[in-house]
C-alpha cells in the first residue's frame, strides 16, 4: 500500500493506493489547516470529527492514526525540486537538506510538504519515502525555453524558468503520449503547458508559481517595472508587494468580490464580468505563445477545478483560439463531456480530470521497483 500525501498551502490530501490499482482504496482531505480545519473522507464531508487546529505535521499525524490499512511506502508532492531533480527520488537526509534550501522559491508549499515527510518518518522510520516534484516534468525543455535574459552569473546560479503543475501534466501524457498538446491546468493556481510527444516544451509559470496566467488571487505576469514602482514610489515593502501579488490580485483583486469563478459568474457586477474576461483573455494570449513554441497544436486539454467544471470559461477560451483551428461543440461542452470539439474541428478538445495523486502512486512504484 502506497500512501500519497499532497500538501497545499492550507490543506492536505491523503490517499492510499494498492500497487497497480487505477484508483485509491481510501482518500481523505483536511482543509483549513491553521484556521478551522475540516475533514472529508472519499469526498464526503465528515461532521463531528474535528482535525487538530495545528500545522500540516499535526494534520498528517492525525490522518495517519485513521488509515484503514498500514502503508509500505509514501509518496509526496513536493512543489520545487530545483535544477537537479528531473525524476522522482527516494528521500534521504542529504536530499531533504537540499529541498529545505529551496523553501524561498516555494514558501507557500515547500515547508508544508517537508513537514509531512518528517511526520511520516517519525511514525514509520524504516519505510521508504519518495519525493515527486512539480518542477521535474519541465526539465525536458530546451535550454533557451528555460533562460531569462539576465546576467550570466545569475543564470549560472540557478535563476531560470522552472515551471510547475508538472505532476498534473505528467499524468495527462499517460493519456496523450503523442502529438502537440496544449494543456490548460486551470484552478486557483493556473498555468498552460506546451507538450510535444510527452515532453514539456514550454510553460507559463517560471522561476516561481507567480508567473504566467492570472489566477485566483495571484496576478500572474506583470511588468517588473510595476514592482519597482510600488516599492520606490508607493513605499511598499518587499513583503507587502509579495502579499499584493500573491494574495490580493488575480480574480479576487480585479473583481473586488471573490476568487471563485462560480461566485463571479453568478454576480451581476460589471467588475466580476471584467475579471472573468481578463482571465480568459490572458489564457488565450499565453496560449498563442505556446502554440507558436509547438509549431501548431493537435489537442487542447482542460484540467484542474476550473478547467473541468467551468463550461463558460472553456467556451470563451475556445472561441479565442478559433484562429488555431479550435471549434467547440457547445452542447457537449455544456454537459461536461470528455470530448467537446465540434465535428470538423482541426484541433481535438478534451476535458481530463486532474489526478496528481495517482501520478505520485505510479511514480513511487517506478522509483522503488517491483514489490
Amino acid at each position: 500500500m502506497i500512501l500519497v500525501l499532497n500538501a497545499g498551502s492550507s490543506s492536505l490530501r491523503c490517499a492510499l493506493f494498492q500497487r497497480g490499482a487505477d484508483g485509491p482504496a481510501w482518500r481523505a482531505h483536511v482543509a483549513g489547516i491553521g484556521h478551522e480545519p475540516r475533514l472529508s473522507i472519499d469526498s464526503v464531508a465528515v461532521a463531528g470529527e474535528r482535525p487538530p487546529a495545528g500545522d500540516h505535521a499535526a494534520a498528517a499525524r492525525w490522518l495517519f492514526a485513521r488509515l484503514p490499512a498500514a502503508p509500505t511506502a509514501a509518496g509526496h508532492r513536493v512543489v520545487h525540486g530545483g535544477l537537479h531533480h528531473a525524476a522522482p527520488v527516494r528521500l534521504d537526509a542529504e536530499i531533504l537538506s537540499a529541498l529545505e534550501g529551496l523553501i524561498p522559491l516555494a514558501p507557500a508549499h515547500q515547508p508544508q510538504a517537508l513537514a509531512c515527510i518528517r511526520a511520516f518518518g517519525e511514525v514509520w522510520p524504516d519505510l521508504p519515502q519518495v519525493a515527486c516534484f512539480d518542477t521535474a516534468f519541465h526539465r525536458t525543455q530546451d535550454r533557451l525555453a528555460q533562460l531569462y535574459p539576465l546576467p550570466r552569473a545569475l543564470i549560472d546560479d540557478g535563476l531560470v524558468r522552472f515551471g510547475f503543475h508538472g505532476l498534473s501534466y505528467a499524468h495527462l501524457t499517460r493519456a496523450y503520449p503523442k502529438g502537440r498538446i496544449l494543456a490548460a491546468h486551470l484552478g486557483h493556481g493556473a498555468s498552460l503547458c506546451a507538450i510535444r510527444d510527452g515532453r514539456s516544451v514550454a510553460t507559463t509559470m517560471g522561476f516561481t508559481t507567480l508567473d504566467g496566467l492570472m489566477m485566483g488571487t495571484r496576478s500572474g505576469a506583470v511588468d517588473p517595472g510595476l514592482v519597482l514602482y510600488l516599492i520606490r514610489e508607493r513605499g511598499l515593502s518587499a513583503d507587502a508587494v509579495a502579499d499584493l501579488l500573491n494574495a490580493r490580485s488575480g480574480l479576487l483583486g480585479v473583481s473586488g468580490i471573490s476568487d471563485d469563478v462560480q461566485v463571479l459568474e453568478a454576480s451581476d457586477a460589471s467588475a466580476a464580468r471584467e475579471a472573468l474576461d481578463l482571465f480568459t483573455y490572458r489564457i488565450v494570449r499565453e496560449a498563442g505563445s505556446l502554440i507558436a513554441a509547438l509549431g501548431g497544436v493537435d489537442t487542447l486539454v482542460f484540467t484542474g477545478g476550473i478547467g473541468e467544471h467551468a463550461a463558460q470559461i472553456r467556451a470563451d477560451v475556445c472561441r479565442g483560439l478559433a484562429f488555431a483551428g479550435v471549434a467547440l461543440d457547445e452542447v457537449a461542452n455544456a454537459g461536461g463531456s470528455p470530448k467537446i470539439e465540434a465535428s470538423g474541428s482541426a484541433v481535438t478538445v478534451r476535458i481530463a480530470p486532474a489526478n496528481e495523486e495517482r501520478e505520485i502512486a505510479l511514480s513511487v512504484t517506478d522509483a522503488l521497483g517491483p514489490s
